[in-house]
């Protein structure tokens, strides 16, 4: 991949729309664009402003009526010149228009090459980039809040002084060892302590955000359990405000796993109706039953359903029991009836008939695996898999460190531990060379007076 070639893409969704937006970044962007439009007069490219013009083909006949806009280095999504041509949003003409300009001499662009080119020219750090992608791919408007604030650099913001910290600790020890001859002096072991301490701190605080993080993007899978006819489907559809499950009188009528995906305060729910849990019955129910047990098994919540209209029966305590490692949220239903339940155990009464205690039901999900709250937008949570992974590794080295500081290991033994922490800290922000850290030392110590 060259990235000082020109490059071209459809920058809107695939399909039929009002507009659609060809994308053109690189040093001849404008110089493409003259050869495949028709301007009414000659182009003026003033930065960020737009003008008419006509998307030719090759014998100059006019195809579309587009407009089209200027970005000007450094200061474009690329630091580099862009061009964007709004065309109508028929595939037909923004292909066309993809193939004139890939024949004036763009390239094709790779899959996020635009987003790319931004992070090596500085426009953004590594989990600015990211963030771009959770923003597109964002489905509830809370993931989108969370992405557009980390587009902004919220988890850089947290991250940024971690590292900061981190090499400015590093350069120290460097300092005493490669400069022992110009009396630069050497951290003393309660001083290095000292230092690591609130490294350490910071890591372990930005790992334990990503237990509520996780569920931004990954959200959750919560199965609802429970003996024949105590109205699991109708919980179901209630949960999922739409009638999605087949609710009848008849036992069994649940017989295949049913699922469906919504949202819960801007989480992603996907939301799994079991078939009922009985004995003695067919070949088919009983397969239902074994799956059952199986999307208990990888839920991340289960609702035990238990009808409170009925008094509790031999099936409701085997499960209670069954179910009991999997620490699940008993449920009440049907409270708009005469209860005659005695349940064994603390429940939530809701009634999916008339929806009484519903809310209260989706407050205490949300509170069983979420304990401490939805993030914050702002606050930089860690929402991503492998920042946790990397954090995780790092902190593992700056324990090390510490112990080989109690140990009195020499700081050349020492520096290890600190450069496997810098690394996946950096996996994160991007790299740090060689001359960031010789630039701290001669920028923070008087050497060769």
């Amino acid at each position: 991949m060259n990235i000082h070639d020109t490059i071209v893409a459809i920058a809107t969704p695939q399909g039929r729309g009002g507009l659609g937006v060809v994308r053109l970044s690189g040093p001849d962007s404008r110089a493409i664009a003259e050869g495949i439009l028709r301007f009414p007069v000659e182009p003026r490219w003033r930065p960020w402003s737009s003008q008419m013009a006509e998307l030719v083909d090759e014998r100059g006949a006019a195809i579309d009526q587009v407009v089209v806009t200027y970005f000007e280095q450094p200061k474009s999504y690329t630091a580099e010149d862009m061009v964007e041509i709004s065309c109508h949003g028929s595939p037909v003409i923004l292909r066309f228009c993809v193939e004139r300009a890939a024949t004036a001499g763009a390239r094709l662009a790779e899959p996020g090459e635009f987003t790319l080119r931004a992070y090596l020219r500085g426009r953004v750090d590594l989990p600015q980039a990211e963030a771009v992608r959770e923003l597109i791919d964002a489905t509830t408007l809370y993931q989108a809040q969370v992405a557009a604030q980390q587009v902004e650099g919220s988890v850089s913001r947290r991250i940024r002084p971690i590292k900061e910290q981190l090499l400015e600790l590093i350069s120290l020890l460097e300092a005493g060892i490669d400069f022992a001859e110009d009396d630069v002096s050497v951290a003393a072991p309660d001083e290095v302590l000292r230092r690591l301490s609130p490294i350490r701190e910071s890591v372990e605080q930005l790992i334990a955000s990503f237990n509520a993080g996780r569920l931004v993007f990954g959200g959750f899978t919560l199965a609802i359990a429970g003996r024949p006819n105590v109205g699991k489907s109708s919980l179901f559809n209630r949960l999922l405000e739409q009638d999605r499950a087949i609710v009848t009188d008849i036992p069994g009528t649940t017989r295949d796993l049913v699922s469906e995906t919504t949202s819960l305060r801007g989480i992603p729910l996907k939301l799994v109706d079991t078939a009922g849990i009985r004995h003695g019955q067919g070949l088919v129910e009983t397969l239902g039953i074994e799956r059952t047990f199986q999307a208990v098994a990888d839920a991340d919540l289960v609702l035990l359903i238990l009808d409170l209209s009925q008094e509790t029966t031999a099936e409701d305590r085997e499960l209670l029991k069954r179910l009991s490692d999997r620490r699940p949220l008993i449920v009440g239903n049907k409270s708009d009836l005469p209860t005659l339940l005695e349940s064994p155990v603390d429940l939530i009464a809701v009634s999916a008939h008339t929806g009484e205690g519903i809310q209260a039901l989706r407050d205490m999900i949300l509170g069983r695996l979420a304990p401490e709250g939805l993030v914050s937008p702002e606050s930089g949570s860690i929402t991503s898999i492998r920042h946790a992974h990397l954090l995780r590794e790092a902190l593992e080295a700056l324990r090390q460190a510490a112990r080989a500081v109690e140990f009195s290991i020499p700081h050349e033994m020492l520096l290890i531990d600190l450069y496997a922490a810098l690394r996946p800290i950096d996996a994160i922000t991007g790299a740090t060379s060689a001359d960031d850290i010789l630039n701290r030392i001669f920028s923070t110590f008087c050497i060769g007076k």
